[in-house]
C-alpha cells in the first residue's frame, strides 16, 4: 500500500456516513456477542448474512457510500449496508442492485462512490471487493473506519483510499493509496452532532461527568483554533520576511476571514449578547432566592415545631 495518494481529488465527507458506518458496526457486534450466560456458544445471523459463532474477534461490516462528484471533488454524504459472504469473499450483487434503485428514488442526484468496511488497515482480501464495484464506478472509493479506541489518537479514526496501478516485480498490480479528506457539515447535521454529543451516559453518568466532558470538548477545540491561528500567524510574517514566496489566494481568505470580525462587534450584537446575559444572570438571582425562601422556610418549620413542643411541655406542667 503506497503512502499517499497523486490523483489530486479532494475529499469531503459528512458526518451521517461515519454514524451510519458506526452504528452498523455496533449492531453487528451486538448480534455477535449477545448477553449470554459463561461457557455458552450461541449461533447468530450476522447483519451481512450468514451464521457466525460469538466470539470475541471484532466483525467487519461492508457496505457502499454515495454522494457527488463535481470536477476533482468527490463528496461523500450518505451509506447503506452490504450483504457479503465471507467463504467466497464476494458481496451479493442482487441486493447491491435493489438498494441502488431504492435509494436512486430518494436521492436521484447521488451515486455509488465506492464502499466502506471496518479494520485497522486495509487487507488483500479487500482488493476483491474493491475489483467487484468498478464496473459500477471505475474508480471506487475504499471508506476504513477503525472501531478500536484509541485514546491517544486525536484524528478521526477514517481513511479513504483510491486505488492505482502500480508495477511491483515487472507485474503491474492494483494496490490501496491513502488519500486526506475533510469533514463537511450542513446544518442539519450539526444539530444532530450536537445532540448526540450531549446525551447522557447509558452507565449512569452523572451531571458533573457530562459536564466536565463537554467543558474538556470545548477546550481541546479552543486549544485546537488556538494552534492553528499560531501556525498562520507564524506563516504571514515568515512571508512578510521574505521567507517563504507570497501566495495571493492565501492571503484573499485571509482577508476575507479577518473582514468577517467586526461583524461580531456591532451594535445589534452587543445588545443581543447584553441581553442574553442579562436574563442568565436573572436566572441565577431567581434559582438563588429560591433557595434562600427554601432554607427559610425549613428554618421556620422547624422553630414552629420547637415552640409548639415547648408550648405542650409547659401547659402539661401547669396542669399537674
Amino acid at each position: 500500500m503506497a503512502s499517499s495518494s497523486s490523483s489530486g481529488l479532494t475529499f469531503k465527507l459528512h458526518p451521517l456516513v461515519i454514524v451510519n458506518i458506526s452504528d452498523h458496526y455496533t449492531r453487528v457486534k451486538s448480534q455477535l456477542n449477545p448477553p449470554i450466560a459463561p461457557h455458552n456458544t450461541t449461533t447468530t445471523t450476522t447483519a451481512n448474512g450468514g451464521d457466525a459463532v460469538a466470539s470475541s474477534v471484532p466483525p467487519r461490516v461492508y457496505g457502499c457510500v454515495i454522494g457527488v462528484q463535481k470536477g476533482r471533488t468527490v463528496e461523500i454524504f450518505n451509506s447503506f449496508e452490504l450483504l457479503y459472504d465471507s467463504s467466497t469473499n464476494s458481496l451479493d450483487r442482487p441486493f447491491l442492485e435493489k438498494k441502488q434503485e431504492l435509494y436512486k428514488k430518494v436521492f436521484p442526484n447521488f451515486y455509488i462512490l465506492g464502499w466502506y468496511s471496518t479494520g485497522s488497515d486495509a487487507e488483500e482480501s479487500d482488493m476483491l471487493i474493491h475489483k467487484a464495484l468498478m464496473d459500477i464506478n471505475e474508480s471506487p472509493v475504499y471508506l476504513l473506519l477503525n472501531p478500536s479506541i484509541n485514546h491517544s489518537q486525536k484524528d478521526l479514526p477514517v481513511s479513504i483510499f483510491e486505488s492505482e496501478l502500480h508495477v511491483i516485480d515487472g507485474i503491474p498490480q492494483l494496490i490501496f493509496v491513502r488519500s486526506s479528506y475533510t469533514i463537511e457539515t450542513v446544518e442539519a447535521e450539526r444539530i444532530s452532532v450536537d445532540h448526540v454529543a450531549h446525551l447522557k451516559p447509558s452507565d449512569g453518568g452523572s451531571a458533573a461527568t457530562q459536564l466536565a466532558a463537554h467543558l474538556t470538548g470545548i477546550h481541546s477545540a479552543i486549544k485546537m483554533l488556538h494552534s492553528r491561528i499560531k501556525v498562520l500567524h507564524h506563516y504571514l510574517l515568515a512571508m512578510q520576511k521574505g521567507d517563504v514566496p507570497c501566495e495571493n489566494s492565501l492571503l484573499r481568505q485571509v482577508s476575507s476571514l479577518l473582514r468577517r470580525l467586526p461583524a461580531i462587534e456591532s451594535g445589534k450584537f452587543q445588545d443581543d449578547f447584553l441581553m442574553e446575559y442579562n436574563d442568565t444572570l436573572l436566572i441565577s438571582y431567581l434559582a438563588m432566592l429560591t433557595n434562600c425562601s427554601s432554607a427559610t422556610n425549613d428554618l421556620v418549620d422547624k422553630f414552629n415545631t420547637a415552640y409548639d413542643r415547648h408550648s405542650r411541655r409547659g401547659g402539661r406542667t401547669a396542669f399537674m
